[in-house]
């Protein structure tokens, strides 16, 4: 490829971040001009009939559970990928909505038997990572423990799009304790971060290229070993958490799981994807369906 052509498309390619970027901000501050549960019902049905179908989501969540479950039902199928858009629309305005979610969520009151091993490992020093998927919100647990004292912060994927990466990361910040990239810097800040006794949340559900295959809903699945590996290495508890919206669309219940038992990478990474897989099975359209959670069937 000549340098002009190169130097042309990184312009178009940049131009589109841009353009792009400008259609993202002016939807978030239309909705965040609205009431806030009028804002969450409304963003939620536009990811679920406009930005979901257009921008290929809504395939792909039906493509992913015509590979899962190719036994249900396609009116099934169809409405489990209906209800996940709207959940990523209300996720998606919830996490822009930097007062009013997390006040919302300061009156929610944390459940399940990883919320006491969280205290104690707290009052004691010892690092906990709280692991995930794209499941309900998962910002909503987090919102929830900050409100409450924790200083939890994060791992996070910086996004394609330069502009949008900006202010997503600044949205992520507001919930609570530091935030760090993937990356050799990043790291090095999350671990700092574990060290020093720290709080931190990893969502592991995102496919990785060239990670062991572990088994979810039936499939491999490229899964990260970093939850487990960060665990065992500075002795921290691993305990899988989620935000489970409800059937009212705008609260929550937020719950700790039992940690994951020390043992190995393997097994731990196993057992954290068998939680989220329970859960998914249990409530199949809280989970994000959109992602490429099983590429290797055919992209890799």
């Amino acid at each position: 490829m000549s340098a002009d052509r190169a130097k042309k498309q990184g312009l178009t390619r940049k131009t589109g971040h841009y353009l792009s970027n400008l259609v993202i901000v002016g939807l978030i501050r239309l909705a965040l001009a609205l009431p806030y549960k009028m804002r969450v019902r409304t963003m939620g049905a536009i990811v679920e009939r406009v930005i979901g179908p257009l921008a290929g989501y809504r395939a792909r969540a039906l493509e992913n559970l015509d590979f899962i479950w190719p036994d249900l039902s396609s009116s099934r199928r169809a409405e489990i990928a209906t209800r996940c858009l709207n959940n990523v629309g209300r996720t998606f305005i919830e996490n822009y909505s930097a007062r009013d979610f997390p006040r919302r969520m300061a009156h929610n009151t944390p459940t399940g038997p990883g919320l006491e091993a969280l205290e104690t490992a707290a009052a004691k020093g010892q690092p906990v990572i709280l692991v995930s998927g794209h499941f309900g919100n998962y910002e909503a647990t987090r919102a929830a423990l900050v409100a409450r004292g924790y200083n939890i912060g994060g791992l996070y994927r910086d996004m394609k799009n330069p502009y949008f990466n900006a202010h997503y990361v600044k949205t992520m910040e507001t919930f609570g304790g530091p935030v760090f990239a993937q990356g050799r810097k990043g790291t090095a800040g999350f671990v700092r971060h574990l060290k020093d006794g720290g709080q931190l949340v990893l969502l592991f559900d995102q496919h990785v290229f060239g990670a062991p295959a572990f088994d979810f809903l039936g499939q491999p699945a490229n899964t990260a070993l970093s939850a487990a590996e960060l665990a065992l290495r500075y002795n921290a508890l691993l305990i899988p958490f989620y935000g489970v919206r409800q059937p009212d669309g705008l609260s929550f219940e937020t719950v700790l799981e039992a940690p994951v038992p020390a043992s190995d990478v393997m097994q731990m990474t196993q057992a954290i994807t068998d939680s989220l897989a329970a859960r998914v099975r249990d409530d199949p359209e809280q989970w994000f369906w959109v992602h490429r959670r099983w590429r290797p069937r055919s992209d890799t």
